[in-house]
């Protein structure tokens, strides 16, 4: 059994390394100290995805992307996670849904998204629905051969520089009609109600949408009437994917920085690595690493083997749990480790320490990744997760 990286997978994993030692880690402060960068600078940055070939990298070479299997996209969402602020943000993945477009669909948005031209975010959270999708109140009622939305999004990620949104609706007010509709920004009835600030610092924000009588035609449904649930779901698997890769990148930065400084710092006369309680602290990092990463790219692989869609599923929801708790104790430990300086914000490993913990919350929390986990053993026994 081979398990060495393919020379094309490592091409990826240096160039996405590249791009992010060259185009985000030197922005990082210059974010933390703003909260934002400047237009200027993210349109230069904009301009380098595609200069380094990252612009959509999970979407076939027909469509303007890149067409990279799982597994170099895992590589390349793991070098880009090292970053902090969520710069790796700005190497966009258009939303897997948008694969499913109609030929017009395709050409207007998916194309242009893929060529960094056009950006979408993705609109599916309410005030009264998290983790409950069928709490969903949002409405998109036909009139005629149009349809009006109305309704209220929350945590609308990227939403204040994206042009077009992917929003799930209730048709009719029907929830067994959840839809996606693609709807410009410009819309008529299309406005951000507020941008509320969290505990990270992130290159874009989270602002909360409101719809208001929003017109679009029946061309703006994404895939068909109903099906947006399922088409939900295909997008959150990617989705943790990446967040499983960006915590791996994450941990891996901070466990480097920490066995760094535990080698140069001296206290008592003997470096902070000489003392077991560091000593002990360091091994565990690399042991939850080591785990992680074989996990994150045995389940990549074989997804690009042709892991059936319920597998893949189920072990995405494995990989997001283990890989965002893990990258929280992670950067506990070494937070410790650098102990007064890794409280302070020009550490990496301060901002790596805020920028995860969300990674326990956004596109599916933890507990519902336990519920889909303990789901699919009820109904397929425990070889799904024991079998190789």
């Amino acid at each position: 059994m081979d398990l060495s990286l393919p020379p094309a997978v490592r091409s990826w994993k240096h160039r996405a390394r590249d791009f992010a030692e060259e185009q985000l880690f030197p922005r990082e402060v210059e974010l933390e100290l703003n909260g934002k960068l400047p237009p200027t600078t993210l349109e230069e940055m904009r301009k380098a995805v595609v200069a380094h070939g990252l612009n959509g990298i999970n979407h076939a070479v027909e469509v303007c992307g890149q067409g990279c299997n799982q597994l170099e996209q895992t590589v390349i969402s793991e070098e880009l996670g090292k970053a902090t602020g969520a710069l790796w943000a700005v190497v966009a993945h258009p939303a897997v849904a948008l694969k499913h477009g109609s030929p017009a669909q395709i050409e207007t948005y998916l194309k242009p998204s893929c060529l960094t031209l056009r950006r979408a975010c993705v609109a599916v959270t309410e005030p009264d629905a998290g983790s409950d999708a069928r709490m969903i109140k949002t409405r998109a009622d036909r009139r005629g051969d149009r349809f009006v939305i109305n309704g209220e999004k929350w945590f609308v990620t990227s939403g204040d520089i994206a042009d077009y949104l992917i929003v799930q609706v209730n048709v009719d007010g029907d929830p067994e009609k959840p839809t996606l509709f693609l709807v410009d920004k410009s819309t008529p009835g299309v406005c951000v109600r507020r941008e509320p600030k969290f505990t990270h610092t992130y290159v874009f924000g989270h602002p909360e949408f409101i719809f208001e009588d929003v017109e679009v035609p029946e061309e703006a449904v994404l895939g068909s009437i109903g099906a947006g649930l399922d088409l939900t779901k295909d997008w959150f698997v990617e989705a943790r994917l990446q967040i499983a890769a960006n915590c791996l990148g994450a941990a891996i930065r901070a466990f480097e920085l920490a066995n760094a400084w535990a080698g140069e710092r001296k206290q008592f006369g003997r470096r902070l690595r000489d003392f077991q309680a560091i000593e002990f602290m360091l091994a565990d990092m690399a042991v939850e690493i080591m785990t992680s990463k074989s996990l994150i790219y045995r389940v990549a692989s074989e997804i690009d083997a042709g892991l059936d869609r319920k597998r893949a599923h189920a072990r995405a929801s494995v990989l997001k749990l283990q890989a965002s708790e893990m990258a929280g104790r992670v950067l506990d430990k070494a937070t410790q480790i650098f102990g007064g300086r890794g409280y302070m914000r020009e550490n990496p490993v301060e901002r790596l320490n805020r920028d995860v913990r969300v990674d326990r919350i956004w596109e599916g929390t933890s507990e519902i990744q336990r519920v889909i986990i303990g789901g699919q053993i009820d109904r397929r026994g425990t070889a799904v997760f024991t079998d190789w």
